[in-house]
């Protein structure tokens, strides 16, 4: 399994960073070793003294494609999740000032939560579902699938275009505005409209 994830896919997200809009979609991976194990509390890595919660929409590829087209992606995944992508902002920025990959902040152990999947079929309209993130009982990101610069199925004919989709690889669609610092004893809670998909305690 290969996590794939998008960057700068909400226009607030890219205004909090003062990053600049992306022409194409911003793409990078994170290994199997990061996901957090199921029922496990997040710990943070004693490299950072700044881990953001990254809320995002999941999906999970059912079938092998490469150069999918866009009207034909909706075939390539049944499944719609909610994870988190743990971000060590302060290694990030002296990562990203020095023009280095963004793994070591990103793609620790740990640092990428999978909750549990909702059938598509669910979902009215994929490209219009709400999501949100509490932390300690408080709305901190709130989302809509509608709000993403490059949709669903867009980002699957995209990625496909590189890599090889495989069965059970996950795609993170990218992250509304909200994000924020984690602290010891914290806990994340994640929701599809009303449905809790995950929760997470911070140690």
């Amino acid at each position: 399994m290969k996590i794939v994830c998008i960057g700068r896919n909400y226009t607030a997200h890219i205004e909090e960073l003062e990053n600049e809009k992306p022409e194409d979609p911003v793409v990078f991976i994170k290994p199997d070793t990061s996901v957090l194990l199921k029922k496990q509390p997040f710990f943070i890595p004693d490299f950072s003294e700044d881990v953001h919660h990254e809320v995002e929409i999941l999906i999970k590829i059912n079938r092998v494609g490469k150069h999918i087209d866009r009207k034909f992606a909706h075939k390539y995944y049944d499944q719609i999740g909610l994870g988190i992508d743990f971000t060590a902002r302060d290694l990030q920025h002296k990562l990203k000032e020095k023009g280095l990959p963004w793994e070591k902040a990103k793609s620790f152990d740990g640092a990428t939560v999978i909750g549990d999947w909702v059938d598509k079929k669910q979902f009215l309209d994929v490209n219009d579902i709400n999501f949100t993130l509490e932390k300690n009982g408080e709305i901190v990101q709130k989302g809509n699938t509608k709000f993403m610069l490059w949709k669903i199925d867009e980002l699957i004919e995209y990625v496909s275009k590189y890599f090889t989709l495989k069965i059970g690889d996950v795609i993170f669609t990218g992250t509304p505005a909200g994000v924020g610092a984690v602290k010891a004893e914290d806990v994340l809670i994640g929701f599809i409209d009303k449905k809790q998909l995950f929760s997470i305690r911070i140690k």
